[in-house]
């Protein structure tokens, strides 16, 4: 799902209001879920995958300094943030895959991250999957938040999709990373992403939004009014020693 997300920092991409940062051209982050009939991913741990493909492309080096994907990184991250989640099985997913991208693996996800792309000019084999119809489901309720690794809260009052919901984690990853050093960054990275994704209760979600915490606000344009959705706790702690996650395939 498309979602243009803000914080309230003056130098931050994520802004309600207009800025000269409007008026260059727009860019967009594809992602894509494999989704089969037969063998969906669990709700849960595609948000999570999700959030680790941002911080995977985030982090490679080919984003990075003179890399090949390093001009529409930045070109991305210098006006307003856009990120797509679309869906794909079978021959659309093997497509998708010979694309250049990065496929991140969870436990039952499999996510492809792209290089940002202009709003108009998404690659065909990209362009033709649909959007709609990430609705997943967890087959049991997800186990506690891992203690040792941050936690992305949801807004307990939202009922967005799982295309939706993986863009705002994605969004709330990115925010975590943007805290952080270059120190604690590699921390993280060797750690192999390690991160939570729950839904907060009411009081705690209180507790969160009205805190100091790295928060995502939706802008409003595809399935929800404007406002918070996502609370990231614990980015602080991404230099602890962590549970081992799937790698990331290239």
């Amino acid at each position: 799902m498309s979602s243009d997300d803000l914080t309230p920092a003056d130098d931050s991409p994520f802004r309600d209001e207009p800025t000269v940062r409007d008026e260059a051209r727009q860019f967009v982050l594809p992602l894509v879920v494999h989704i089969e009939k037969a063998a969906p991913p669990a709700r849960t741990d595609a948000l999570e995958t999700s959030a680790r493909a941002v911080l995977t492309i985030l982090s490679d080096e080919r984003s990075l300094g003179d890399g090949i994907w390093a001009r529409a990184m930045r070109d991305w991250q210098d006006a307003r943030i856009r990120k797509v989640v679309r869906r794909a099985r079978g021959a659309e997913w093997r497509r998708a895959e010979a694309l250049p991208g990065i496929t991140v693996t969870g436990r039952s996800a499999e996510v492809r991250v792209f290089p940002p792309v202009p709003l108009d000019g998404w690659p065909k084999d990209l362009a033709r999957l649909q959007v709609s119809g990430t609705d997943l489901e967890d087959p049991e309720p997800p186990a506690p938040a891992d203690p040792a690794a941050p936690v992305l809260w949801l807004n307990p009052e939202l009922d967005m999709s799982a295309g939706k919901t993986m863009a705002q984690t994605g969004h709330g990853a990115q925010l975590a990373w943007w805290e952080l050093s270059e120190k604690e960054r590699i921390a993280w990275r060797e750690a192999g992403f390690a991160l939570s994704v729950r839904t907060a209760d009411p009081a705690r979600w209180s507790e969160l939004s009205a805190s100091e915490l790295p928060l995502v606000r939706d802008a409003g344009f595809t399935e929800i009014a404007p406002g918070l959705t996502v609370a990231v706790e614990g980015h602080d702690r991404v230099g602890a020693p962590a549970k081992s996650v799937p790698d990331a395939a290239v």
